[in-house]
């Protein structure tokens, strides 16, 4: 297992990027929120009335005064401005992405990034939906500023872990109208549900997202949707043990590069629990054995970002919700990342 540092130009370039995309980001939430809809003065009986549309519906903010055509015309100005970052900002990240190519900064697949792309901006990612998986060392290596070696990071698949606990809102009507399957449909037209009610996903190129969950303690108890939506063609998530771990361990929230040079966002699971859950995947009689010798580099490998490069310990609280049977390799590891050299 080796990891390479990125170079003072790499990073300063990452940084840059990373910087206008959080800035980008803000100002998109505002225009989807705080500026959506419109506003307008309408007659009624008589009178000139202050109008808030949003959506389908329209509200009264009062009659004219003061008071209403200040909060108008503050409203028309705001949005234009906003408008204006937004979009300056969108030429500023198209100018960096061919250079974040160059310096060989992107690393997320493109339809990885797509995909990620329609979950965070259908306010999926880090609520509902956990990136797991070979997918998440995208995230450590751009909080950590490294490169792990090629083949551990190479997939032709996405792992989406499924957090059913959490209520979907009323924002979210749309997911439960088109379904993940729907959303999928977004980032590429030929995505597929490879069966009825299944949990993969699968498009015309092979490229595989699958949708997993928690398995309950007790199934005849389990009250908790497998699905995102009621559709009969929508993913239904694969109930796998071990996966309440993940999800009660802490998350990580990072901005990575894809492929293209644009930047993505990634909600992921703590580095050591992802370095623990991997050990322990290996060691289990049941796992294909040519997965295991991969499930230990990765683990070595975000183990030793965690600890070398993001000052994380192992003897930390934040762990005692994991089980005895991960917290004992916990040895195993330390020692392995003890052993490793990044360049």
């Amino acid at each position: 297992m080796s990891l390479k540092d990125l170079t003072g130009e790499q990073r300063r370039q990452f940084i840059d990027t990373q910087q206008v995309y959080e800035a980008w980001r803000s100002a998109n939430e505002a225009s989807v929120n705080r500026y959506a809809g419109s506003m307008r003065w309408g007659a009624r009986h008589g009178t000139d009335y202050l109008l808030r549309k949003t959506g389908r519906s329209e509200i009264s903010l009062g009659s004219r005064n003061e008071q209403t055509e200040a909060t108008y015309d503050a409203f028309m100005e705001e949005r234009r401005e906003n408008q204006d970052r937004l979009e300056g900002l969108k030429v500023r990240l198209e100018k960096l992405a061919p250079v974040n190519r160059a310096m060989g900064l992107g690393r997320v697949p493109r339809i990885a990034a797509r995909i990620l792309h329609q979950c965070d901006e259908h306010h999926l990612l880090g609520e509902h939906l956990i990136v797991v998986g070979t997918n998440a060392l995208f995230a450590y290596e751009a909080l950590a500023g490294v490169q792990t070696q090629s083949d551990l990071i190479a997939t032709g698949d996405i792992d989406l872990l499924y957090d059913a606990r959490q209520h979907l809102s009323l924002a979210l009507k749309g997911i439960r109208t088109d379904g993940l399957i729907g959303l999928l449909r977004k980032a590429d037209q030929s995505f597929t549900v490879t069966h009825r009610r299944g949990y993969r996903a699968t498009n015309r190129d092979g490229y595989l997202v699958d949708l997993i969950r928690p398995e309950a303690k007790d199934v005849f108890r389990d009250r908790l949707p497998a699905s995102l939506s009621d559709l009969p063609d929508d993913l239904e998530g694969a109930a796998i043990f071990g996966l309440s771990w993940l999800l009660n361990s802490p998350k990580l929230d990072a901005v990575a590069i894809d492929e293209r040079g644009a930047p993505v966002r990634l909600v992921v699971i703590d580095p050591r629990s992802f370095a623990l859950h991997k050990a322990w995947l290996s060691a289990r009689p049941d796992r294909e054995p040519l997965k295991v010798k991969r499930d230990l580099e990765q683990a070595k490998a975000a183990a030793t970002i965690a600890t070398q490069y993001l000052r994380l310990s192992f003897d930390s609280q934040e762990l005692q919700a994991l089980p005895r049977a991960l917290r004992d390799l916990v040895p195993q590891l330390t020692a392995a990342t003890n052993n490793s050299s990044p360049s």
